[in-house]
């Protein structure tokens, strides 16, 4: 969450003669954390993805509170921006799904239908509500057989509040965010002076300090990936960041998001020496490594060798 603004010249009066008071904390950006415990790069991470979402529903505060208490390295979330422009944590373009909307009748006239990659979806789309809207709903589980008790409870937490959950972790523990949607994000939402959502994406990790090639010095004090199943998103953000950048890899049925290549294009080898001046890994869907029929494992595909050939990492986010 964002830390509270200055206090007044009398509260500084009396901290200054001994009086009690409530300390001043420095923002999570500008703490000195030399003591926390580093990232532990001796081994594969485990990344958080959505949080500790099995338990608390996706995306919220506690969910990446009790991923971190539970281990992660990162945490994971995809960022969408709200109709004035703040990005938040959320995965689906509408609200139907994750959240109490239903029970907004406030909102019920701001159902739409948009085509989003190619096909009408109908729903109430995060980008037809300012933020302060979005922060009256609250957050339920996806599925029925996920522990429910926490339904109702959490809002939509915003970019800002989940890079402060990681900043104030008592060890180091780093940030997985997706720029999610990008092509119908920048349709719908403008941002003054021409800026796109990819820019606001890497002003917020700018702000925080986040920066650094993968593993150096820098990277290793702040650890993040950015991730996109949009390569035109990856490669524009690397005009303005050295961060490293994970190409998702969607199942062999869906086109990327905004190239409309399809799954066979960006998966072949010719792809791989393009896209590894780009990004340090890929994160594909689970089913393109170890494929299933009739609920069996069927021999691996080949698909992480081809990776390694071309030094791309392979990261799997997408477990659940």
């Amino acid at each position: 969450m964002a830390s509270s603004s200055g206090a007044v010249p009398f509260i500084f009066l009396l901290l200054l003669v001994g009086c009690a008071a409530r300390p001043l904390y420095p923002l999570p950006s500008r703490r000195n954390d030399r003591t926390k415990r580093p990232l532990q790069t001796f081994r594969p991470y485990n990344l958080a993805h959505r949080g500790s979402n099995g338990e608390i529903p996706e995306e919220t505060r506690p969910a990446y509170l009790r991923a971190i208490e539970e281990g992660a390295d990162f945490i994971e979330t995809d960022i969408l921006a709200s109709k004035d422009g703040a990005l938040i944590c959320f995965h689906d373009l509408t609200l139907d799904v994750t959240t109490d909307i239903a029970k907004h009748q406030e909102f019920a006239d701001r159902k739409r239908t948009y085509e989003v990659q190619g096909a009408n979806m109908t729903g109430y789309f995060v980008v037809d509500f300012t933020l302060k809207e979005l922060k009256s709903l609250r957050v339920i589980q996806r599925y029925p057989f996920r522990d429910q008790q926490y339904n109702g409870k959490f809002p939509i937490i915003t970019f800002e509040e989940f890079i402060t959950i990681a900043l104030e972790a008592p060890r180091v523990v780093g940030i997985y965010p997706e720029i999610k949607n990008p092509v119908f994000i920048n349709q719908r939402v403008k941002w003054p002076g021409g800026k796109k959502f990819e820019d606001k994406f890497v002003e917020m990790l700018d702000k925080y300090g986040y920066k650094g090639t993968y593993m150096s010095e820098q990277w290793l004090k702040k650890p993040a990936f950015i991730q996109s199943f949009a390569p035109t998103s990856l490669i524009y953000v690397s005009n303005f960041t050295d961060l490293p950048k994970i190409l998702l890899i969607d199942d062999t049925t869906m086109p990327t998001q905004d190239t409309n290549q399809s799954y066979w294009e960006i998966t072949s080898d010719k792809y791989f020496d393009f896209i590894k001046d780009y990004v340090v890994g890929i994160g594909p869907w689970k089913d393109t490594i170890v494929p299933v029929s009739n609920n069996y494992l069927q021999t691996p595909s080949d698909l992480v060798t081809r990776a390694h050939n071309y030094n791309l990492q392979v990261c799997l986010p997408n477990l659940i």
